[in-house]
């Protein structure tokens, strides 16, 4: 008796194929590494890949496959080849195999429209196309058949004696040269099983990929490798300065393999248009995760040179659940597996984060020591003080940075080290008797050249500021908001005795906005007035402070009109408020050009005179700058060689500037 037609059926789509396999990857690297892959489970010794201007061919020379296996697993999408108990491969090296879901193969389309295949096995010579055009037909057709069926094609291309051969052309991408080079670095940054060692062998345009073409080894300046196998890391990495064997042991009795590296600076980790900051999870000997460590949002300075390969094959045995999400380029993160290699890898990160500072501080002692001039510096400090100053600057020398600022980085350490020394001789003085005034007189030299020191290096710095507005007055153009902030965060600009003020500067409040509620009797024109700058000086004057845009050109009387409302207005606000206080009120104009009236010697001493008597004075940019830089430029040449301190920090940076 027959059975009964079910009552529910499934359905299969051939559209499924365009999310499983046609658009299941985007670039070139990742479908090669499917056919790769499947070369290996075939056991071929050799992969023979060729990128031309039109088509890509692989070939490999495994078992390759007669009609069943055509037919039966190739062409069968979804076939589990774990499922029917083919976890190794059978015929010469029973390799684990890295297939699982069956849909590798797919991939090809998402680089090529036609695919044709060539295998022979047993003599047996079979050769067929796929053609991504039909199948999108078959896709769109009324039927929306499940079954889609190459076409056959000549088999007399087949020339060797077993395995297969696959042509892609009709290529959706171009080929470049540079992708050629890029193919090859991440064919051997994809599978940790290719070299002679493991009996395959891949070759790209007639060169073979071997694993120093993953082109990083060199840049690791400190390793960490796990397992006996892993030693070999160590070896290929010939620039490091230590490297340390690590127990590769995780909960569970899981073991792996692999290393974890760091580099000297953060920029050695950009590799074109790869960023080698991860770790590469790779299972049986192929990519499996590319970057692990996004997993740990680890924020430790540490982590920006970080980046290594971890081998964990526990993660897909053949009798345990697959936990490989459908694109096989990730993993199903709540599997006891997954969460035993993540503690494992936490653990191992505050392991090289604290490993790297001891590191660091070594290292940075035996650079110092190289440079005369901090050793001059040690020479100089007493025993005590010299161990704790070379612990010191061993540890701001952890910071990885470019030959540029690594002048500025020590320079800084040595007069930060001094400074903290402040503390030490405070104390001092308590210990110290009256009777012992040379002691005394010791110690305050010391105050006088750290402090010497700091402003020499702040004077500096204020040069630097002087040149910045330099360029902004000669630039015509320049806003009236930019010249206006300059002023505001630098006001020793206007005179050097402003380095503090009683209270917040103002910049830009309109008179009723500062004083809200109180009056006055201000006029409404009074109200209005928008000052630009407010200031009050530790003498407790009070300075408004108008500018005008570098190409602006006005005269005494407007300009002289336009503060007057600030002051008038300034001085009956500050009465209401204190009517015992006589306020002293003075206004500064800033102005890119002469003023008009400014036409002859003697106009311009007139309207001087009738500025300052209203507490006004008009300095140009021009004069401004020059009577700064100046004043600066002169206390620099005059100080630079009379202190020993500031000695050893400019000669420290002229050594590492050699």
């Amino acid at each position: 008796m027959n059975d009964p037609t079910p009552k529910f059926t499934m359905t299969i789509d051939l559209n499924v194929l365009n999310h499983l396999g046609m658009n299941l990857y985007s670039n070139i690297p990742a479908v090669i590494s499917e056919v790769v892959a499947n070369a290996w489970d075939a056991d071929a010794e050799e992969v023979k890949i060729t990128i031309g201007d039109s088509e890509i061919v692989i070939q490999d020379n495994g078992s390759g496959m007669d009609i069943d296996d055509i037919n039966k697993k190739f062409l069968v999408v979804g076939y589990q080849r774990r499922v029917e108990k083919e976890g190794r491969t059978t015929l010469i090296h029973t390799r684990p195999v890295m297939g699982r879901k069956g849909i590798g193969k797919l991939s090809l389309f998402s680089i090529a429209n036609k695919i044709r295949v060539y295998s022979k096995k047993d003599g047996q010579s079979n050769a067929f196309l796929m053609d991504a055009e039909e199948i999108q037909k078959r896709i769109s057709s009324p039927s929306k058949s499940i079954d889609y069926a190459p076409m056959e094609i000549d088999a007399s291309p087949i020339d060797f004696e077993k395995g297969t051969r696959i042509v892609l052309s009709e290529l959706k991408k171009r080929r470049t040269v540079t992708q050629d080079i890029a193919l090859k670095k991440r064919l051997a940054r994809r599978f940790s099983i290719i070299g002679p060692k493991n009996k395959f062998q891949v070759w790209l345009n007639g060169t073979e990929v071997t694993v120093a073409d993953r082109d990083y080894f060199h840049k690791i300046e400190y390793l960490w490798y796990y397992g006996d196998e892993s030693v070999e890391y160590d070896a290929l990495a010939t620039k490091k300065s230590n490297s340390e064997k690590r127990p590769n042991l995780l909960n569970g009795g899981y073991r792996l393999t692999g290393w974890l590296g760091l580099v000297k600076e953060s920029g050695d980790l950009t590799d074109g248009d790869d960023n080698l900051n991860k770790i590469v999870l790779i299972v049986r000997g192929k990519m499996a995760k590319e970057d692990m460590l996004e997993e740990f949002r680890e924020g430790g300075l540490f982590s920006k040179y970080l980046f290594g390969e971890i081998r964990a094959d526990f993660l897909d045995d053949s009798d345990q659940p697959d936990i490989a999400t459908s694109s096989r380029q990730d993993i199903f993160e709540e599997d006891e597996r997954y969460k035993a290699l993540k503690d494992f890898l936490w653990d191992e990160l505050k392991h090289i984060q604290r490993k790297r500072e001891d590191y660091k501080s070594n290292d940075a002692e035996k650079e110092l020591e190289k440079l005369p001039s901090v050793n001059a510096w040690y020479k100089g400090l007493e025993k005590e003080t010299k161990s704790r100053a070379k612990k010191f600057m061993g540890r701001i020398n952890q910071i990885a940075v470019d030959e540029q600022h690594k002048k500025q980085l020590i320079s800084h350490g040595v007069l930060a080290f001094e400074s903290f020394r402040y503390k030490d001789s405070l104390e001092s003085l308590e210990k110290v008797s009256l009777e012992n005034l040379d002691e005394f007189l010791r110690i305050f030299k010391e105050f006088d050249e750290i402090d010497a020191t700091l402003y020499y290096k702040i004077t500096e710095g204020r040069l630097g500021v002087i040149r910045e507005l330099r360029n902004k007055v000669l630039n015509e153009n320049a806003l009236e908001k930019a010249l206006q902030s300059l002023l505001f965060d630098h006001l020793w600009l206007l005179d050097p005795s402003w380095e503090r003020s009683t209270e917040t500067p103002l910049m830009e409040q309109r008179v009723e906005t500062e004083f809200g509620k109180i009056t006055a009797n201000l006029t409404e024109e009074e109200q209005k007035g928008r000052m630009d700058i407010k200031y009050k000086t530790p003498a407790g004057k009070h300075i408004v402070v108008e500018l005008k845009r570098a190409s602006v050109k006005t005269d005494s009387y407007d300009l002289q009109k336009q503060v007057d409302k600030y002051i008038w207005a300034l001085e009956k606000i500050l009465k209401e408020v204190n009517p015992a206080e006589t306020p002293v009120i003075e206004a500064i104009c800033v102005v890119g050009k002469p003023l008009k009236d400014w036409d002859t010697t003697e106009h311009t001493k007139q309207a001087v005179d009738s500025m300052a008597a209203k507490r006004t004075r008009v300095v140009t940019y021009q004069k401004l700058i020059e009577n700064a830089e100046r004043s600066y430029s002169e206390y620099l040449a005059q100080n630079q060689k009379t202190n020993k301190l500031l000695q050893i920090i400019q000669n420290i940076e002229n050594e590492i500037s050699m």
